[in-house]
Protein backbone atom coordinates (compact mmCIF):
# COMPACT_ATOMS: atom_id res chain seq x y z
CA UNK A 1 0.00 0.00 0.00
CA UNK A 2 1.45 3.11 -1.06
CA UNK A 3 0.67 7.04 0.69
CA UNK A 4 -1.54 9.19 -1.63
CA UNK A 5 1.35 11.64 -2.86
CA UNK A 6 0.20 14.69 -0.70
CA UNK A 7 0.95 12.65 2.68
CA UNK A 8 4.61 11.96 1.05
CA UNK A 9 5.02 15.76 0.74
CA UNK A 10 3.94 16.36 3.95
CA UNK A 11 6.59 14.58 5.69
CA UNK A 12 9.37 15.80 3.73
CA UNK A 13 8.35 19.28 3.54
CA UNK A 14 7.82 18.80 7.72
CA UNK A 15 11.51 16.63 7.22
CA UNK A 16 12.84 19.48 4.98
CA UNK A 17 11.90 22.40 7.50
CA UNK A 18 13.43 20.69 11.01
CA UNK A 19 16.13 18.94 9.22
CA UNK A 20 17.50 22.72 8.16
CA UNK A 21 16.84 24.04 11.47
CA UNK A 22 20.29 22.54 12.55
CA UNK A 23 22.02 24.29 9.68
CA UNK A 24 22.65 27.89 11.54
CA UNK A 25 24.03 25.30 14.50
CA UNK A 26 26.36 23.84 12.53
CA UNK A 27 27.82 26.92 10.77
CA UNK A 28 27.95 28.24 13.66
CA UNK A 29 30.11 26.36 15.65
CA UNK A 30 31.91 25.24 12.41
CA UNK A 31 32.88 29.31 12.46
CA UNK A 32 33.18 30.55 15.76
CA UNK A 33 35.00 27.00 17.07
CA UNK A 34 32.74 27.93 20.31
CA UNK A 35 30.51 24.93 21.70
CA UNK A 36 29.68 26.70 24.85
CA UNK A 37 26.14 26.91 25.14
CA UNK A 38 25.47 22.94 23.11
CA UNK A 39 24.67 20.09 25.94
CA UNK A 40 26.79 17.37 24.70
CA UNK A 41 24.22 15.25 26.79
CA UNK A 42 21.42 16.44 24.95
CA UNK A 43 23.12 15.72 21.75
CA UNK A 44 24.09 12.35 22.29
CA UNK A 45 20.54 11.37 23.24
CA UNK A 46 19.27 13.16 20.16
CA UNK A 47 21.31 11.18 17.95
CA UNK A 48 20.35 7.82 19.53
CA UNK A 49 16.67 9.05 18.63
CA UNK A 50 17.14 10.08 15.56
CA UNK A 51 19.08 6.86 14.26
CA UNK A 52 16.10 4.78 16.06
CA UNK A 53 13.53 6.72 13.99
CA UNK A 54 15.93 6.18 10.99
CA UNK A 55 15.50 2.61 11.95
CA UNK A 56 11.48 3.02 12.80
CA UNK A 57 11.22 4.84 9.55
CA UNK A 58 12.87 1.54 7.56
CA UNK A 59 10.58 -0.48 9.23
CA UNK A 60 7.47 1.14 8.10
CA UNK A 61 8.64 2.09 4.59
CA UNK A 62 7.98 5.53 4.97
CA UNK A 63 10.86 7.63 2.09
CA UNK A 64 10.51 10.86 4.02
CA UNK A 65 11.05 9.51 7.62
CA UNK A 66 14.57 7.83 6.17
CA UNK A 67 15.71 10.76 3.87
CA UNK A 68 15.18 13.41 6.39
CA UNK A 69 16.35 11.69 9.60
CA UNK A 70 19.16 10.23 8.33
CA UNK A 71 20.36 14.07 7.34
CA UNK A 72 19.36 15.37 10.68
CA UNK A 73 21.68 12.77 12.31
CA UNK A 74 24.29 13.76 9.98
CA UNK A 75 23.92 17.27 10.91
CA UNK A 76 23.42 16.17 14.87
CA UNK A 77 26.44 14.07 14.56
CA UNK A 78 28.00 16.94 13.12
CA UNK A 79 27.82 19.48 15.77
CA UNK A 80 28.36 16.69 18.42
CA UNK A 81 31.58 15.58 17.17
CA UNK A 82 32.54 19.66 17.08
CA UNK A 83 31.63 19.79 20.12
CA UNK A 84 34.10 17.01 21.47
CA UNK A 85 36.66 17.85 19.75
CA UNK A 86 36.78 21.97 20.27
CA UNK A 87 36.82 20.92 24.17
Amino acid sequence: MTMPDYITLTGLCAGFLTTTAFLPQVIRTWKTRSDRDISTGMFMLFCAGIALWTVYGFLIDSVPMIITNMTTFVLASLILVMKLRYK
